[in-house]
């Protein structure tokens, strides 16, 4: 059963809407979004390498940061003008190079003014996350 206010095709056009700096060049998709989890996928591009050939952590920790807005709004509806308050990332391994990038997100409480949840962040086919986040939302009153 899905707990969604907005469906990906919304989420996708209000994100264009809201951030066409992030988002108009087509490089990160929602693959679903459900109000309580949702999967994100950054196409791999060599702008994503840091020196050594590993996935950058600017990369990974924007595409924590998306994931966990998306799956915000998909519970709450459009709301532009939530904000993250903390954003907490631990990377585990190498990412590797010519692969895609996910992030699954889940949120793990939603209040009235603030919203927590993890996001781990995959490479390519691979069941091990190469990074883990935990973010807090901040929820302006609507």
């Amino acid at each position: 059963m899905t707990n969604s206010k907005m469906s990906v095709m919304e989420l996708e056009s209000f994100l264009l809407a809201e951030f066409p700096q992030a988002f108009k060049a087509g490089d990160i998709s929602i693959e679903s979004a459900d109000g309580a989890t949702c999967l994100l996928r950054q196409r791999y591009s060599d702008q994503m390498l840091r020196p050594g050939g590993t996935i950058s952590g600017p990369t990974l920790m924007a595409l924590a940061d998306c994931a966990m807005y998306v799956v915000l709004l998909s519970a709450i509806g459009p709301v532009s003008l939530a904000v993250t308050a903390n954003l907490n990332i631990n990377f585990l391994r190498k990412g590797a190079p010519g692969q895609d990038v996910l992030a699954a997100a889940r949120l793990l409480k939603l209040g009235r003014r603030l919203a927590v949840g993890e996001v781990n962040l995959l490479s390519g086919t691979s069941p091990d996350p190469i990074a883990h986040a935990t973010s807090t939302y901040s929820i302006p009153n609507i």
